[in-house]
Parts: C-alpha cells; structure tokens; sequence
C-alpha cells in the first residue's frame, strides 16, 4: 500500500484508557491527553461511537472502573460480540528506539444479551473457548513502531509509508488480531487500532572490548495455518505452512544496525498426524498429486518476500519420518534452481542426542550461501550499504526442537560475521570467547525456541539445554522427558479445545446468522477416555479381590476371568478407536 505524497503523521495511539463499565454500554475513557472523545460500546449489540463525555452519574449508577492498556479487538458471532482488552502489559524492551509491551492481562467483556434458552446455550458454548483465548501467550505490541515487519522491508517501503497508521503499515500474516481489528477499521477508530504479534522479543546487551553490542530477536508466528501441534500440520492448498515463523535477528553496535532474517515451518505439502491415543501418531500424505503444486506455491511466495531461499530439512532418512523426506524431496525437485536449494540433514543420525557440534558438517554445506546472500546493514548515518538478498527456511516435524537449535547455529555465524565485519572482533574471533556476552546470547536463542515451541505444543522446546549451555546436561534430558509426556497429553485431551480457540480467533470459523451456528456438542460419556479409564482400573481392582479370595473358592477364578476379559475388551476397544476418546478440535473445518 503506497502513502500518498502529502502523508501526515498518523494519530497516536491511546496508551492508557479508563474502561468505565455501565449497565448499557463500555465506555473507554483516554488518559494519556491524547483526545477528549470517548469510544462507547454497547452492551446490547456491541455497536461503536465516539462520544464527548461520560453519561450523568446519580447514586443508582455505580458502574465498575478500571485501567486498561489496549483495545485488542471485536469479535462478532451469531451469539454475540465479544470485546476483548489488556488489562496488563509488561514493557520488555525496545526496537529501535520504541518501547515493546507484552500482554499479561487479557480480559473479554460480553456486548450482547442472551434471552432465548438456545442463545444462552450458544453464549456458554463460546464463552469457554474466550476463557481460553484470555489465557493467550507470546502477545507483543508497540504503540508507537511496526513489529510486523522486517528492518529491511522497512527501511525500504520509507517514511512516507510509516507516516500510515501502524494498522494500515501492519504485515497481515503476523497481525495476530487482524480479524479482531475489523469492526474498530469500519468505525474509523485509528486511535484504537493496536496491531498484535505473536511469538517472541527480547534484547540483550553486552560489552565485547570496550564496545558496547545490543541484540534483539524477533520472532513472528504467521496466522494463516495457526494452530496446535497434531492439528496443523503441512500446509494448506494456498501454500501456507503450519507453525510458519519469521525470526529476525538484529544487531546495533558502533552506530551500525544490522539485521538477518530466517525462517520456520512445516514440511510445504498437503499431510497430517491425527492424535489416537498412541505416542506417535502415524503420518499420512493428503492427496499426493498436489504435493508439488502446493509446494511450488509456498516457494514462489518465500521467493517474493524474501529473495533465494535454501530449504534446510532436519527429519529423519528412514521410517515415518523417512516418508515425508522423500515425498519433499521428490516435490521440490522441478523448482531446484540458483535460488531454491534442497539440503537434507538427518540430524539425529548425525547429531545423534549429544554430539551437536557435529551441526558444523552442515555450516560447511550452506556457508557459500550466507555469504552471497548477507544480511542487511545499515551505516553509522543510517543508510543501508548491505541487502539480505535470500534467506534460510529451515524444518523438522514439529519445526521447534532440531529447527531451533538449527536456527541458533546459523544466527551465531550471522553475528560473528557481522561483529567481525564492524571490527568488535576479530578476524578469527568468535563470541565463544566472551563469556558474558556468550552466555547471554545462548539464552536468547533458548528462549526463543521455548517461547514458540510452547504456542504451538504447549511445553518448552526440547534439546533445549544445548541452545542454552552449549552442551546436553542430565538435568536437559530429564527434562526433555517430562516434556515430551507432557505434550503427549496436551496433543491428545487438551490441544482439541485449544485449536478451536485459535480458530475463532483468527476468523477461521465465522458464525453468522445465516448458516448453522450450533457448536457441536463435546463428546457423551462412552467416549470418555477418563470413563474408559475409571472402568478400566475397576475391572482391574476387582479381578485382583477375585484372585485374592480364590485362594478359599477356587469360584472366584472364573470372576476374576469375567474381569480379566472385561478389562482387556474395554482396552482394546479404546485402542481401536483411539480417535473418539481424544479431545478435538469441534468446529467442522477441511483438515488442509
């Protein structure tokens, strides 16, 4: 979107609002001396305006009052609407000069009124899953810069466009309430109008000889395939892929800024993993003859935004795993050229759990292309004297563990060259040689990786010790396994709810007063997995009393048999049909 010649400065943004909560309508009061005009929002229908001042209050009206940081959004469905703002915020750092808030309150006030037994049923129905969505993660705002783009496409589209409104500048992949910030777009309440991102920000600073260096990642999770671990996997037939995130890495020092951008997301065709009770679930290829056009579609699009890209593909050469590389490999065969490379690394064939420097035999194999493609620089007078011309998308299959240590040995070879470059090390000097400063910058890459890997699987990343000391620890391998069961449960009676949630969200499921709007129902109690169990044990408790006192009546030998069947019977008919006792996602959606 071009800005036109003559752009003003747009409006800023309200920091602080005095939310005053009457009987009839949601009255957001500035407090910031930015405006006099309140914005009024009705209890009834949720329908907007500006207003120049508070109603009259008498000694009957006692409405409730408080602070609040930020109108996220309005979410309209057939039951209702649905306002949805921060209630608290925690300043995390700054970009370039802006101070970068995280959401650590989030609050939904209810703009409807339900009369009808039905409208009631529908009301408690989405309300639960808003419960969820007020326990939202990774949520960061600016009021002030633009926290969806990148440094360089920044610098490049110039100050006319940062003269917009930060909506109207907002990249809409990474614009987590995009969908929210509609009904507000309608009213024109650009004041109002604050972009979101999920994923990740921090900054560190340190001092190496004398020079003072500052480094701040980024991390963008796109929304067009949001979602949960097992319930979005591969890509969608458009292209875009399941736990897409952008990550730039961004270094000041002596005056100079530079910045490097790489990337995440699942394997870019049609395949899924339904949860059914077992560890792993099996892998199944979606309609394999449009592997390679849904692929080719997510490439071109890497290519428009980013310039060449090298595909580096973690997972495993044999088993399931083995599977998806080769219907990869097969699929980006016809587009290989100059600017799309295929590098396949099984990294726990190579790696192994513990021997993680073995990731240099990789570095070997992509070091020619980071050096023709660089990074973006930008001089002590602020003019850009370097362009990052490709970048690095990198897999494994949830695209969290392999992929983040991946992904912060390719950051660290990025920083060292560019330090080296600026003259803050040596020709031969690597940030290993600065204690401080190189455990600092090990825990920023940790982070990161906890922070995405806990939006899309709900537990921190695995192999996480690594990324943060530099080696694998008995206490990072115990912790691996609490984590890998704790996401086997989250994957199989939690994450069902959670999808839903998203999807609601991001306007992926639309209610409308013109379709069947009824959320399906949870499942009944023969498909209960705590029933099945509950049943399961007491069989089980009662064959053992049977065996016990067949020790006076061999009779009880045939009860404890009865048991004994009746518990493996209810066993296997959940192993069987796994599926009915996992929690999922109940809003009907095309798996791809």
């Amino acid at each position: 979107m071009a800005a036109p010649t003559d752009a003003a400065p747009s409006p800023k943004l309200h920091t602080r609002l005095r939310l005053w909560e009457f009987a009839d309508r949601y009255l957001f009061e500035p407090v910031d001396g930015l405006a006099d005009l309140l914005l009024s929002v009705s209890r009834t229908n949720g329908s907007m305006n500006l207003v120049e001042q508070l109603p009259p209050r008498g000694p009957s009206t006692n409405p409730k009052v408080r602070i609040v940081f930020g109108v996220m959004g309005v979410l309209k469905l057939a039951a209702g609407s649905y306002c949805l703002v921060i209630t608290d915020r925690d300043c995390v750092g700054s970009y370039m000069g802006h101070a970068v808030f995280k959401v650590t309150g989030l609050k939904v006030l209810p703009c409807h009124t339900a009369s009808t037994a039905e409208q009631k049923k529908m009301d408690k129905e989405f309300s639960e899953l808003l419960d969820a969505a007020e326990r939202s993660i990774g949520l960061y705002f600016s009021y002030e810069t633009n926290l969806t783009l990148t440094l360089q496409r920044l610098y490049d589209l110039g100050d006319k466009f940062k003269a917009l409104p930060l909506w109207k500048q907002a990249e809409p992949r990474f614009l987590w309430n995009g969908y929210l910030l509609e009904p507000l777009i309608e009213n024109k309440l650009d004041q109002y109008l604050l972009p979101v991102i999920q994923g990740n920000f921090q900054n560190i600073h340190a001092e190496v000889k004398s020079e003072k260096v500052n480094v701040t990642m980024i991390a963008r999770r796109c929304t067009r395939r949001i979602g949960t671990r097992c319930w979005r996997r591969g890509a969608d037939p458009e292209g875009n892929a399941a736990n897409f995130v952008e990550s730039e890495q961004i270094m000041q020092s002596k005056g100079f800024t530079a910045s490097y951008v790489q990337v995440r997301g699942s394997m870019p065709f049609l395949w899924e993993q339904i949860v059914d009770l077992t560890y792993k679930p099996s892998f199944d290829v979606v309609r394999v003859e449009e592997a390679a056009r849904v692929l080719e579609r997510h490439f071109h699009d890497l290519q428009k935004r980013y310039g060449a890209v090298v595909a580096i593909d973690l997972v495993n050469s044999s088993g399931a795993e083995g599977r998806l590389y080769k219907r990869y490999e097969q699929s980006i065969e016809p587009i290989l050229s100059e600017d799309i490379r295929f590098i396949h690394f099984d990294f726990h064939k190579i790696c192994g759990h513990i021997h993680f420097e073995r990731l240099s035999q990789l570095y070997d194999q992509i070091e020619d292309y980071l050096k023709k493609h660089k990074y973006f620089l930008l001089n002590d007078e602020g003019k850009k004297t370097e362009e990052q011309t490709g970048t690095v998308r990198t897999n494994c299959i949830d695209c969290l563990d392999r992929t983040n240590v991946t992904q912060s040995m390719v950051g660290r070879k990025i920083l060292e060259s560019q330090l080296q470059r600026l003259g803050v090390l040596g020709a031969n000097d690597t940030i290993s040689n600065y204690p401080a400063f190189d455990a600092d910058y090990k825990v920023l890459w940790a982070n990161h990786g906890d922070a995405i890997s806990t939006q899309y699987s709900g537990t921190p990343a695995l192999k996480g010790d690594f990324v943060r000391y530099g080696k694998r620890t008995t206490q990072g391998i115990f912790n691996d396994l609490w984590n890998a069961l704790a996401r086997y449960y989250l994957n199989n009676f939690a994450d069902g709810t959670k999808q839903d949630t998203m999807d609601l969200i991001q306007g992926h499921y639309v209610s409308s007063v013109s379709r069947d709007i009824a959320v399906p129902g949870k499942p009944g109690p023969l498909e209960s997995f705590r029933v099945a169990l509950a049943l399961v044990l007491c069989a089980a408790m009662f064959m053992m009393i049977s065996l016990r006192q067949a020790r006076n009546d061999l009779r009880h030998l045939g009860v404890a048999l009865v048991w004994a069947v009746l518990c493996i019977g209810i066993t296997q008919y959940v192993k069987k049909n796994g599926r009915k006792f996992c929690n999922r996602p109940r809003f009907f959606l095309s798996r791809n």
